[in-house]
């Protein structure tokens, strides 16, 4: 199966886009704990990725809420779960752990939901930084503490003068 890649420079910095025939399969901040490059073999062909170039500047412009499009994250049933309550997570609102893992049926679930959002391949897409600590503190994030914040203040979710390692209020 033949991937593709590209660079997009964002708000958030620079994201590593991967793509196969069936749709986007990675988009990893380039900097960071977590960066990663374009595997051996993998082919650049920024061309094939228009359409998210373009939902990308519409959703850090303030105008695109939901992203649409065609999605091929590699990972676990349970992990493809996680993933897709987290698509479900309406802009401008957050949840817990343990909200995802009520919602999935298993309550106890709350550091299995954790760890299948910290392998989310699709960062921003399927928008893991909506996912807050039970007390509304912000939790560990692929792209670092401040991008999250920033995509949650983008959101209307935090002001921007709360300091970053504070719960929004109310």
């Amino acid at each position: 199966m033949q991937v593709h890649w590209t660079r997009i420079e964002t708000p958030v910095g620079a994201l590593l886009a991967a793509a196969t025939e069936e749709g986007l399969c990675e988009l990893q901040f380039a900097s960071g704990k977590t960066a990663r490059g374009p595997q051996p073999g993998w082919r650049e062909d920024p061309s094939r990725f228009t359409g998210l170039k373009a939902q990308l500047r519409a959703y850090f412009a303030g105008d695109l809420r939901s992203f649409d499009l065609p999605l091929a994250p590699q990972g676990t049933d349970f992990q493809h779960r996680v993933w897709g309550l987290l698509r479900q997570i309406p802009w401008g609102q957050t949840r817990s752990y343990s909200d995802l893992a009520r919602d999935l049926g298993t309550p106890g679930a709350s550091r299995a939901v954790g760890a299948a959002n910290g392998r989310n391949p699709l960062p921003i897409l399927v928008p893991c930084h909506r996912v807050i600590g039970g007390n509304g503190s912000l939790t560990g994030f692929a792209g670092g503490l401040a991008v999250k914040r920033q995509l949650l203040v983008l959101e209307g979710v935090l002001s921007e003068d709360l300091p970053l390692g504070e719960p929004p209020k109310g």
